[in-house]
């Protein structure tokens, strides 16, 4: 159970994802014809970059073993 997340949004259970924000699209244009801002967007996207719930992309995960965790473990169970 170590590193085992919940999400306190909908209730998954396992392993978080990184988010990062920004399209790579915009960074590879920028880059290919202007190489200040390029730079400027790449260490802005690589700055926002987020562990996120792969199922409803909340980035409120938290360790399932604290006892806040296994309330909310509790609440989401399903049967």
């Amino acid at each position: 159970m170590a590193n085992m997340l919940i999400c306190t949004n909908c209730g998954y259970q396992g392993k978080s994802v990184t988010q990062t924000k920004g399209s790579i699209f915009i960074e590879i244009l920028l880059w290919l014809f202007f190489i200040i801002p390029g730079l400027v967007y790449s260490i802005w996207r690589l700055m926002t970059r987020e562990k996120v719930c792969p199922k409803c992309k909340n980035p409120s995960m938290i360790p399932l073993d604290t006892p806040q965790g296994q309330k909310l473990a509790e609440t989401f169970k399903i049967e």
